[in-house]
């Protein structure tokens, strides 16, 4: 599948469209677990509250929403400036295997500013951990996340 990639920065706009996508990325084969719905108006609305340690992108293929990634921020000293992981990349089935994953990571990496980019994503995002991998990155358990930020 071919088309025009854009890739920009969530807005208010975006409300239903993030909603749709991230009940879609939690109650698919991708995530092995569920999360409460109010949680995905939650999280959209501190998205909309600062980007300062939280932001969120949406891309599009030929006009069409083709997936969503939510980062967060922090800053540490031991790296001397922010570090950025990937939360949630979720890409919807039609676009899938046709290299906007990658592309989308790319993207992210080359236009958001950090000391450091990590990828530590919950374990049980089986797609994108193997699109992490084969980009020659470690994926670490969640619960590391906060600790290896410190280390």
């Amino acid at each position: 599948m071919k088309g025009e990639i854009t890739i920009r920065k969530i807005t208010p706009q975006d409300k239903n469209v993030f909603i749709e996508m991230s009940r879609e990325f939690y109650h698919s084969s991708t995530v092995l677990h569920e999360i409460d719905d109010n949680n995905h108006f939650a999280a959209f609305d501190e998205l909309m509250r600062s980007d300062l340690y939280l932001e969120a992108f949406i891309l599009e293929v030929s006009g069409k929403t083709a997936g969503y990634a939510l980062l967060n921020k922090m800053y540490s000293r031991e790296a001397g400036g922010t570090v950025v992981w990937v939360e949630e990349l979720y890409v919807r089935e039609q676009f899938r295997s046709c290299g906007f994953g990658r592309t989308f990571f790319k993207f992210l990496e080359e236009n958001v500013p950090a000391a450091r980019y990590r990828l530590e994503l919950e374990p049980d995002n089986i797609r994108a951990k193997a699109l992490y991998e084969r980009m020659g990155y470690e994926v670490l358990p969640y619960e590391q996340m906060y600790k290896a930020i410190s280390e």
